[in-house]
């Protein structure tokens, strides 16, 4: 079982920052790339902050910043003696075995071009499968590299996009998806690790979601998009040919999940929101199709999944823009105290085949996260790697804070809030609005290099999840279906004055900076409140709503209609408020001095958003400026275009903000 909570996923559409979690048992996750996490901490009051005595911090270049590695994965070889991960240390993602008796990490890939991100070992095996793209375009496939340095494209198709969903029970075939047949749906394949040859295990031509296959292959666990908060969940049944559907609800505003399947194929357990305003776990009986609430809490069940011997479940919570992970006894149902980190908590966890040790990733606001292995038996717990570079003392940086603040209308907000050391009454400070991609991603807590540069140089941070974001229930979720920038923006807006009404903040130094749908809401933010922001940082906003709904890679076809019930149909009436709000169309409104970065083979929002935004804004004789990454796609994987757009954004900022002039490259 395989749970990894420090990267980050596209969900459905449009970037939405938010870790993920890769799963080798039935709950399938999809590889992608691995993002920046914008995120943060504590919990307090929408209340002044007490100001706090200022201290001295050492300031650090970027490219001392980009020394901190980041690893992700963990799969356990057959002995459980090495883990295959993935790490950027060679200033591009490639595959590594990280032994465990001595924590040195050992190079299996090296390329130099395209991140290759872990999937797993073949099982029995040494020879192991990786995923990667090209140059962004999301077109995934899956690689299979043997001892002896060869290597396979399992999914070659030109267009193919392809995605691993686990293993068979017997361990001898793998299952994946592709939409090699058909653009726009995935089927699923089944491959045989003997020859390699595939053959359709279930040909979708209705447009649904694989979540889940039982172990004995008879039934397949599938999902129906409605809405962006509304789905349907369906079990197909091999045998009779015949399908079911599970999903009850009667409001016509709940979500399902499969988690996986009992070994034994008894039950079914699945995660949704019906008639709940936050998510839980449903144990679901196939036999006779009774249920029964199996877990919940007052915040949202992320995930759930039995190891692989169904020994234990684990239970990952997002609580408050934190992971919180409980683990089982899976036959008494009683709750197993977890290990306590020095420093950190855990994000996520993989249990061994054997079910005798425990990967944990451990993550920090201070700290990229780390890999620790826990002895579930002798309860030693070791320290795999350390990530943060030895030249950046950790005491330098800083926590983040969860707040709350009243928007325009009595809404409260939730934001992520990163306050610099230096900050005081006496030492007045720059700040950001920080604005997630989506639409409906979350602000979460983690390590940011970017954002730790920018608090290290001076900057306040605050990171709204403004109504629409996820992890705070249904009825927040949908609070900006068809009104996206507007109260949503608003709420940004009034995160502005929350940082106005502090001290230590100078008020006439307010920027907004976003990515993906976080774009947008800076283009829209400058465009209709041009008092209220000082500088606009867009990195791969959407600038035209039409244009980007109507051109939705193929992929998308099963999101496609809840995309349009949210943000309105680009075919319909509809395109008059897409218009309208649509940053592309009121570049004339563009008098803020605005940074644009992007990716020319972005597939989800076009380097022609970009390039007419640009051009618009620069017929007002306002300052602009556009960096383009031609080898990257929809965010910056590469560590030298992550430095490049740190570097220009914080020359940007100084120089619009703090009203300095960049001397060289910024230290």
């Amino acid at each position: 079982m395989n749970f990894t909570e420090d990267n980050t996923i596209f969900i459905n559409g449009l970037h939405i920052l938010i870790p993920f979690s890769t799963f080798c048992l039935q709950n399938f996750s999809i590889m992608h790339k691995l993002l920046f996490i914008m995120a943060v901490s504590f919990l307090f009051a929408a209340c002044k902050n007490e100001t706090k005595a200022p201290r001295d911090v050492k300031q650090y270049t970027i490219d001392q910043f980009f020394q901190t590695e980041s690893i992700g994965g963990g799969a356990f070889n057959k002995e459980e003696t090495k883990l295959l991960v993935n790490s950027n240390r060679s200033k591009i993602f490639n595959v590594y075995e990280l032994n465990l008796a001595d924590t040195v990490l050992t190079a299996k890939t090296n390329s130099t071009v395209e991140s290759f991100f872990a999937v797993d070992y073949i099982p029995g095996t040494n020879h192991f499968l990786y995923a990667a793209d090209k140059g962004g375009n999301e077109n995934d496939h899956i690689y299979l590299q043997r001892t002896d340095g060869t290597v396979t494209d399992l999914t070659p198709g030109e267009k193919e996009k392809a995605n691993f969903f686990g293993w068979t029970k017997d361990k001898k075939s793998m299952y994946y998806g592709s939409n090699v047949r058909n653009p726009q749906f995935f089927d699923v394949y089944k491959m045989d690790t003997a020859d390699w040859k595939p053959w359709m295990l279930y040909k979708n031509d209705s447009g649904l979601d694989v979540n889940s296959i039982s172990y004995n292959e008879r039934y397949i666990v599938l999902t129906k998009s409605i809405t962006t908060d509304r789905n349907e969940m369906y079990l197909f049944d091999a045998q009779t040919k015949t399908t079911k559907k599970l999903s009850t609800d009667s409001l016509g505003d709940a979500t399902y999940n499969a988690a996986g399947f009992e070994l034994n194929d008894e039950y079914l357990y699945y995660i949704t929101n019906e008639g709940n305003d936050f998510s839980y776990v449903v144990k679901y009986k196939l036999a006779d199709g009774s249920k029964e609430k199996f877990f919940s809490t007052n915040w949202d069940v992320a995930y759930m999944s039995i190891s692989e011997n169904g020994k234990y479940h684990v239970i990952g919570i997002n609580e408050d823009a934190r992971d919180k992970v409980l683990l089982f006894d899976h036959a008494s149902g009683k709750e197993i105290e977890m290990p306590k980190p020095e420093s950190g908590y855990i994000g996520g966890v993989t249990i061994s085949p054997s079910e005798t040790k425990m990967l944990l990733t451990v993550v920090s606001d201070r700290s990229s996260a780390n890999k620790f292995l826990y002895d579930l038996k002798t309860k030693e717990l070791k320290q795999l790697t350390k990530t943060l570079t030895p030249e950046i003392n950790s005491d330098d940086l800083v926590d983040a804070e969860m707040v709350r603040f009243k928007s325009f209308d009595g809404v409260e907000i939730p934001a992520v809030y990163y306050k610099p050391h230096n900050a005081s009454s006496a030492n007045k400070v720059p700040a950001l609005i920080w604005v997630h991609g989506g639409p409906g991603g979350q602000s979460r807590a983690g390590y940011s290099n970017t954002l730790q540069y920018f608090v290290n140089h001076g900057y306040a941070i605050l990171a709204v999840n403004n109504r629409g974001s996820s992890g705070y229930g249904k009825a927040f979720y949908k609070m900006d279906n068809q009104n996206h920038g507007d109260k949503d923006l608003k709420d940004c807006v009034w995160g502005k004055k929350w940082l106005a009404s502090q001290d230590y903040i100078d008020t006439a130094k307010i920027g907004i900076y976003g990515g993906s749908y976080g774009g947008f809401m800076t283009l829209a933010g400058i465009i209709q409140y041009p008092n209220e922001f000082a500088v606009g940082v867009d990195l791969f906003g959407v600038a035209n709503w039409i244009r980007t709904l109507k051109s939705i890679p193929p992929y998308w076809e099963s999101f496609r209609k809840a995309l349009y019930d949210e943000m309105g149909d680009p075919f319909t009436a509809d395109s008059v408020r897409l218009k309208n709000i649509s940053p592309l169309y009121n570049t004339e409104k563009i008098k803020t001095p605005l940074l644009v970065l992007q990716g020319s083979n972005d597939p989800r929002v076009l380097q022609i958003e970009s390039d007419e935004i640009v051009a618009g804004a620069k017929k007002n004789g306002t300052p602009v400026e556009y960096v383009l990454f031609p080898d990257e796609g929809h965010g910056f994987v590469k560590k030298e275009n992550q430095i490049k757009a740190a570097n220009e954004t914080l020359k940007f900022l100084d120089k619009h903000l703090k009203k300095e002039e960049p001397k060289g490259k910024l230290n």
